[in-house]
Formats: structure tokens, sequence, C-alpha cells
């Protein structure tokens, strides 16, 4: 294994990945309505679409645990740990890979 993942740990870090400006990134997440939430991956720059990625994550956390008290009493736990940052740095990671292919780069789609 390439590095020991705290799965859970690692999902519940992203959570804190607040501090993070996400200006831009609700770009990404158009066309909302009565309460639905159409993604769209298509934006504009690469620098929309890491903020996307964050955005991502960060919803796959709260979809994975609605309960912020449960993710506010685990944080001491994975807020130091760094096979935790890893893990949610790899998760972030891998949406602006996909992110980056949907908009096939960034070259000359528009």
């Amino acid at each position: 294994m390439f590095f020991k993942v705290n799965l859970l740990g690692g999902m519940i870090l992203l959570l804190c990945l607040t501090v993070v400006p996400l200006a831009g990134a609700e770009q990404g997440m158009k066309g909302a309505k009565n309460g639905e939430s159409p993604l769209s991956l298509i934006v504009a720059t690469p620098e929309e679409g890491f903020h996307l990625a964050i955005v991502l994550a960060r919803k796959g956390v709260t979809e994975t645990q609605p309960d912020k008290t449960v993710l506010k009493k685990l944080r001491p736990a994975y807020a130091h740990d760094p096979d935790s940052l890893i893990a949610a740095s790899q998760v972030i990671a891998i949406h602006f890979q996909t992110i980056a292919a949907a908009n096939n780069y960034w070259r000359d789609q528009r």
C-alpha cells in the first residue's frame, strides 16, 4: 500500500477545508431549481476546477455523515494526522482530475 489511509478521518477532514476560499467554485453548481442541485463539471479555469474539486469533496463528506455534531467530535482525532491530510488531498486530486478531463484540460473547447 502506498500509504496508510485512515478513510473516515480523511473524509471527515475534508469538512474542515472551509479555510480554502471557494470563490468561483459555485459556478460549477448551476441551475438548481426547487431544492435540486444539478451539478456541472464545466468551469472556465483550472483554478475554478480546483475549487470545485474541494466543493465536491466536502459535499461527499456531508452526504456521508450529515450529523455535524459527530463531525465536530471526531475532528481532534484527524486534525493532526498526516495520513488523514494525505487522504483528503488525494480525494481532492481525484475530483480535480475528473473535472479537468470534463473540461478537456481547458483547451479551446469554448
